[in-house]
């Protein structure tokens, strides 16, 4: 199956089930059981409140798990390729990129990372500034 070239224009994933099924009915609920909290209040309205934010944190809180996960794997990654890309007086400096400037390297082409690198650490640039300087794409078709 041929996937459509990532840019930053479109590299963003949104997971229909999750982004437009349990996260919109999670606020429906949450709704739901403020307005019957306020017609017929009782403990029992009160619980069906507690629980609807219950799961809307465990929604948070499950995606939160699942993409820190992937920053940590995707962090060992681009050191390890850092490593291997960067001139000697840059692999000292691959401790000072954040867990963010390394998720946005991680879109960058061998040819232009070690330049990105620089930018990254000399001018404190941010996740988003450094997908927007990305100029030959890297795809990554596994983040969540």
């Amino acid at each position: 199956m041929e996937r459509k070239p990532q840019t930053y224009a479109n590299h963003v994933k949104w997971d229909p089930a999750f982004h437009f099924f349990l996260v919109p009915v999670a606020l429906a609920n949450i709704i739901l059981a403020i307005v019957h909290l306020f017609r017929f209040p009782s403990f029992g309205s009160a619980w069906w409140l507690v629980l609807s934010l219950a799961f809307l944190v465990a929604l948070d809180r499950m995606r939160a798990y699942g993409t820190g996960v992937q920053t940590r794997v995707i962090r060992l990654e681009e050191r390890l390729r850092l490593a291997q890309l960067l001139s000697e007086n840059l692999r000292g400096r691959i401790g000072e990129l954040s867990d963010q400037q390394l998720v946005g390297l991680r879109f960058a082409s061998d040819g232009e990372l070690p330049a990105l690198a620089q930018r990254a650490l000399d001018e404190k640039l941010s996740l988003k500034d450094i997908k927007k300087a990305v100029r030959n794409w890297r795809p990554d078709y596994s983040r969540i």
